[in-house]
């Protein structure tokens, strides 16, 4: 798996790592290991923000 780590953020210094914009709360967050498998997919920054999705409020 040492390739998907160079596509990723793995083994990067946290400035050159991935980055996205929260889809609820609208701040920039970067790649984490736990998000390694799942980067595509991930839009929000915290349970906090997912959860407040799921109810529908922003």
């Amino acid at each position: 798996m040492p390739e998907a780590r160079k596509t990723f953020g793995g083994g990067r210094k946290p400035s050159e790592r991935p980055s996205k914009v929260c889809a609820t709360c609208g701040l920039p967050f970067t790649w984490r290991k736990k998000w390694e498998r799942d980067w595509e997919n991930v839009r929000y920054c915290s349970d906090r923000c997912r959860a407040v999705a799921k109810r529908g409020r922003a």
